[in-house]
């Protein structure tokens, strides 16, 4: 399909995505606080989110497990050291990259798709996007090109010039985490609990790994037993796709029934004790978090009108504006 087509389906597509409730407002119609603005390539690179819609558009036609893969790519760059780009960098002989950390290696994923897109926008705009923004707005276009809300992205965000692979374990939150834990890394962000259980919601999109559920399925808190709190029939199902045995461990479990769907069964999972992860199903034990999950559990567009909401924080964490970082040519390398 050529560009014309393309983007005459796509306004089409975006018209009726903007016209439904799935639209969040309002918001500002201008800047942005620390020195993003939503306007900042409009002179620069007028033709940035038609290059990035279509590149994502591509790559989920091809394999619709990417939007997930670019939507955590781009958590997991914010939660760590901010948004900056450093997940993206390839290591050097000056530091370990954050790719290879044990959250992210065989994990992370779309580093392609961000390569692909970024050698598209410098031949239209050469060294002035960075590979941060375009990732901010890739994952955007994820979740929109996936039945979820749309958010505006603010832009101006510059690329670090380094990464730390030992802070990923320090700053990026894990499933098999306490609550209490998870929250605290996410309030060091200036975030809140309300961002925890709203951004969880993600995990509506995707896979995991069976090694990160065996425990539950097989010996929840060393008990030789399956967690008891887990729905009988999701534990038989799960049990069948995550055997007891090493050789198991690289499978992948969907973390909800709707793998490629931006909806909000993710929560009626988690209500009905069907919640994939153990960060998943803690959001229920806990009062505050609990009352959330249930209001949306059965309120979807409250969920895609408070995330949209969180998105917004969450891609304003720890950004470089101004002369702070760089804009990198390749994103995998500083300049």
């Amino acid at each position: 399909m050529g560009y014309t087509n393309y983007f005459l389906c796509v306004t089409i597509s975006l018209f009726l995505t903007l016209s439904s409730l799935h639209l969040v407002a309002p918001f500002p119609a201008a800047a942005s606080g620390g020195g993003l603005d939503y306007s900042y390539y409009d002179q620069t690179c007028p033709h940035l989110a038609m290059i990035i819609r279509y590149n994502v558009w591509s790559a989920f036609k091809n394999e619709s497990r990417i939007a997930a893969s670019l939507l955590r790519l781009h958590f997991h760059d914010c939660l760590v050291n901010g948004c900056e780009g450093s997940i993206l960098l390839d290591d050097t002989i000056d530091f370990k990259g954050e790719k290879n950390a044990p959250a992210n290696r065989n994990s992370a994923r779309g580093y392609e798709v961000i390569d692909s897109i970024k050698a598209e926008v410098e031949k239209a705009c050469p060294s002035t996007v960075s590979c941060t923004d375009i990732l901010a707005l890739a994952a955007r276009e994820a979740v929109v090109m996936t039945g979820g809300p749309y958010w505006p992205v603010s832009l101006g965000r510059r690329d670090g010039l380094t990464a730390n692979q030992a802070a990923v374990a320090q700053e990026l939150p894990s499933p098999i985490e306490s609550l209490d834990d998870i929250t605290a890394k996410f309030t060091s962000k200036g975030l809140d609990v309300k961002d925890v259980v709203v951004l969880s919601g993600a995990h509506t999109l995707g896979f995991a790994q069976c090694f990160l559920i065996k425990r539950r399925l097989f010996n929840f808190k060393n008990t030789g037993k399956p967690d008891p709190a887990l729905e009988s029939s999701a534990l038989t199902s799960l049990q069948g796709m995550c055997p007891n045995k090493d050789a198991s461990n690289a499978n992948l479990a969907p973390l909800d029934s709707t793998t490629t769907r931006f909806d909000n069964s993710y929560y009626t999972n988690i209500v009905n004790n069907a919640g994939l992860l153990d960060s998943d199903q803690a959001l229920l034990m806990n009062p505050t978090t609990g009352e959330m999950v249930r209001s949306y559990s059965s309120n979807p567009y409250q969920f895609y009108s408070d995330f949209a909401a969180s998105m917004v924080k969450l891609s304003s964490v720890g950004v470089l504006t101004g002369k702070n970082g760089e804009i990198r040519k390749k994103c995998g390398s500083v300049n």
